[in-house]
């Protein structure tokens, strides 16, 4: 055997003192103790804590306003109507607004609908194209603000 391991085979590993393996125990104790003391006298609570974390934020009150519904005649002859019906969503602090200014948005409606192609109807897609076009003029007339979306609850033709 060589020197080295002669040095390694006689000196016996060092054992950890009994004082050292309690300080992690003794620290686990304490802080235990002092968080159940401090929560018995009432200096915090941990059902305040997750209370705090479960309240909802406040949203703003919706409303929705009911646009006329448009009725017309497809140009062409074909002889066809259009029925649309619609509702406008904003807040309670603009709904007056919205309802004064009603007319000029069945107006609005009402003038972009009729000057649609009759070709176009029959297209895939169509619905979505006039949801975008009427909600632009919506917010043309009311403003951007006042509106938050444009909600088609009828759309047929008889």
């Amino acid at each position: 055997m060589t020197d080295a391991t002669a040095d390694q085979a006689l000196d016996p590993p060092e054992k950890a003192s009994g004082k050292k393996k309690l300080v992690p125990i003794l620290a686990a104790v304490l802080l235990a103790g002092g968080g159940f003391a401090s929560t018995y006298l009432g200096l915090w609570s941990p059902m305040a804590l997750l209370a705090a974390k479960e309240e909802a934020p406040v949203l703003p009150s919706t409303v929705f306003v009911t646009v006329p519904t448009v009725d017309l005649i497809i140009p062409g002859g074909s002889g066809r109507n259009l029925v649309l019906s619609a509702s406008l969503e904003t807040d309670s602090a603009h709904q007056a607004e919205v309802a004064h200014l009603m007319p000029r948005v069945s107006d609005a409606f009402t003038s972009f609908l009729s000057g649609i192609d009759p070709a176009a109807y029959d297209k895939r897609g169509v619905l979505e194209i006039i949801r975008a076009e009427l909600l632009t003029r919506t917010r043309y007339v009311l403003g951007e603000s006042a509106i938050k979306d444009l909600l088609i609850t009828e759309f047929r033709f008889k």
